[in-house]
């Protein structure tokens, strides 16, 4: 039977995962990648609070992660695909086009 503390044991190993692949990746799709992996970590973690403790709030928090993760998506990859056409590179050390 899982528990809650397996929920959160997950939950931290991903958000973890996530924020290694942020801080040490210079490639922009993975970068992209590792925030939805950790959006992901705190969207196991409000359904599983939610689900224990029979609230439904946790589950709106969570439809709302959703939305926002998919419009990160979104915003995200077409700036990926726009630094692409316009430098040839997608390594965040290399572009230096947007410095003010």
């Amino acid at each position: 039977m899982l528990t809650q503390f397996h929920y959160l044991i997950l939950s931290l190993i991903l958000f973890f995962i996530g924020i290694s692949g942020f801080v040490f990746r210079r490639n922009l799709i993975v970068i992209l990648v590792s925030i939805e992996i950790m959006l992901n970590a705190i969207i196991i973690l409000f359904a599983s609070i939610s689900y224990y403790t029979k609230d439904i709030s946790g589950y709106i928090i969570v439809l709302f992660i959703i939305a926002m993760a998919a419009a990160e998506a979104a915003i995200g990859l077409s700036f990926v695909v726009l630094i692409y056409r316009r430098l040839r590179k997608i390594y965040s050390d290399e572009i230096t086009f947007f410095k003010g």
